[in-house]
């Protein structure tokens, strides 16, 4: 393997091989493990900090993703593959620098997306809730006066200032907590139209998620406007008397159509499905706002029936970049996997690894696009779940199989005479106590791990895993994540670090 201060070419073809080995027998031996130690050793020699200035930051966030979920994620893409799961490695896992982030907001051990990207995109730890406000505002503070005066700088704003071309894409919504960080600054994450804003914040004057993303740009403003936004959430950019191309109504009812206004205001161009994607032309494209859904867009699971049509988020990747990248002074991208979080939440870990290698493609793309001497690629999470793996299953053990132990070729039974799957999640709706069919706790029925799926098919995408507590919505999980990092600067990932430390790498990588 060569070094990692590499131009683009020698480097993405390095990322872009699978690096997978096949599903035969493998010639492993104590040699073997020797031969394989010393060539990881070998590479790391060659290892050379690169220490220049990045023209560009590509920041990707899954959602959600923890360790466990990463680790289940390779083993899963790899098993798709009919390879060897374990010795597979996702694109990121391939980068030179790898850190632990801490995810705690200033209020809770375990948080939730809105301080946690707070903390990545503009270095400050805030409350549970908030988003770019410092930990003095309590969360629903109806004031935009006090909102005004305890505002952070996000790196995306900071880009905009120096004249770099920016972009945020997401298969949340792009008023969903992690993308609206990067531009909007708010007491609860949850007001993202004017219709989810509480009585006294109308009062006071707050503007919701959506309309900043055209009002806090401009002239007298921040800059010129994010250049190019895709994702989803259309609904809550249309008013309510209009109707989109997938048959929903819009949220607002100011009478205001932000997607029109994003066109009129920065000279954009709207586009909300597959054909209107398609037909973007990177090399005349300049402001492009893509809204492909009318609230989330699509696990990519199920991407393929969407009503008008989706790219995939590679493809939104892919297009972004090539918009971007036409810019002298470079670009900031930030690229959330949103939808990782939200199959965690229904307790469906198919989902889960499904979204997170839809991510993985999405850095391979970016990766092949860019020249590593001069951009700055970061991966991370904001917080992670409550998935774990566990049991001793054998190696090749279907990930989300049931446990069968080596030398075995049926399921182990658990203390209730029971078989129990590898992946598990420690709450959530994934509480079988009634039918393999019904995840919904029951009151009436004693608590109890009563569903026997000797003859569920735990494999099926629409599985949900069991939990050990029965909630209705599975949890955020408080342990480290990881960072993942290549180009320059990137030798600054390391050690354990509090979450807002990523802001100061990327904020160093650019010299601001």
């Amino acid at each position: 393997m060569q070094s990692f201060n590499l131009k683009r070419t020698a480097m993405a073809a390095m990322l872009l091989s699978a690096q997978l080995l096949s599903n035969t027998a493998l010639a492993e031996d104590a040699q073997f493990w020797l031969n394989d130690g010393a060539a990881s050793l070998n590479d790391s020699k060659k290892l050379v900090p690169n220490a220049r200035k990045a023209k560009n930051v590509i920041l990707f966030v899954g959602d959600g993703m923890g360790i466990s979920t990463v680790t289940g994620a390779r083993i899963f893409e790899g098993q798709l593959k009919g390879m060897d799961g374990e010795r597979n490695k996702l694109s990121f896992e391939q980068f030179p620098y790898v850190a632990l982030s801490k995810t705690y907001s200033t209020n809770q051990q375990t948080a939730d997306s809105a301080p946690t990207m707070t903390a990545i995109i503009s270095g400050v730890k805030t409350n549970d809730g908030i988003i770019s406000l410092n930990q003095s505002v309590a969360r629903n503070e109806p004031s935009q006066s006090i909102l005004n005066a305890n505002k952070v700088t996000t790196l995306l704003e900071q880009a905009e200032q120096a004249g770099k071309l920016t972009g945020v894409v997401s298969t949340a919504r792009v008023t969903h907590a992690t993308p609206a960080a990067t531009y909007a600054h708010i007491s609860n994450r949850d007001w993202e139209a004017n219709t989810n804003l509480s009585p006294a914040a109308v009062s006071g004057g707050v503007k919701d998620i959506a309309a900043q993303l055209i009002d806090n740009f401009g002239a007298g403003k921040i800059g010129d406007g994010v250049d190019v936004v895709f994702g989803g959430g259309r609904s809550y950019f249309l008013p309510n008397t209009m109707t989109d191309i997938e048959g929903t109504k819009g949220r607002r009812t100011d009478g205001r159509n932000l997607a029109q206004e994003y066109v009129t205001k920065f000279g954009g161009v709207y586009v909300e499905n597959q054909a209107g994607f398609d037909a973007i032309n990177p090399a005349t494209a300049t402001k492009v706002l893509g809204l492909f859904n009318p609230s989330h867009m699509e696990y990519e699971q199920d991407r393929p029936n969407d009503i008008a049509g989706e790219p995939s988020l590679a493809e939104m990747t892919g297009k972004a970049i090539d918009i971007l990248k036409k810019n002298n002074k470079g670009f900031f991208l930030m690229v959330e996997g949103g939808r990782i979080d939200h199959a965690s939440h229904a307790g469906n870990a198919y989902r889960t690894f499904k979204d997170t290698v839809a991510l993985s493609d999405a850095v391979r793309e970016a990766v092949s696009k860019v020249n590593l001497n001069d951009t700055l690629i970061i991966v991370t999470a904001d917080h992670s779940h409550t998935l774990t793996i566990g049991g001793y299953p054998k190696r090749g053990n279907p990930i989300l199989g049931k446990v069968v132990e080596p030398g075995k070729t049926t399921p182990t039974l658990a203390a209730d005479g029971k078989p129990y799957t590898t992946v598990s999640f420690a709450n959530g709706p994934g509480y079988h106590i009634n039918s393999p069919g019904d995840a919904v706790y029951n009151e009436s029925i004693a608590a109890g791990r009563v569903v026997d799926m000797s003859g569920v098919d735990t494999e099926d995408p629409d599985f949900h895993q069991e939990a050990l507590v029965p909630l209705s919505s599975e949890t955020h999980a408080g342990e480290e994540v990881a960072i993942y990092a290549i180009g320059p600067k990137s030798y600054l990932v390391h050690g354990v670090q509090e979450q807002s430390y990523i802001y100061q790498v990327m904020k160093d990588a650019f010299g601001f």
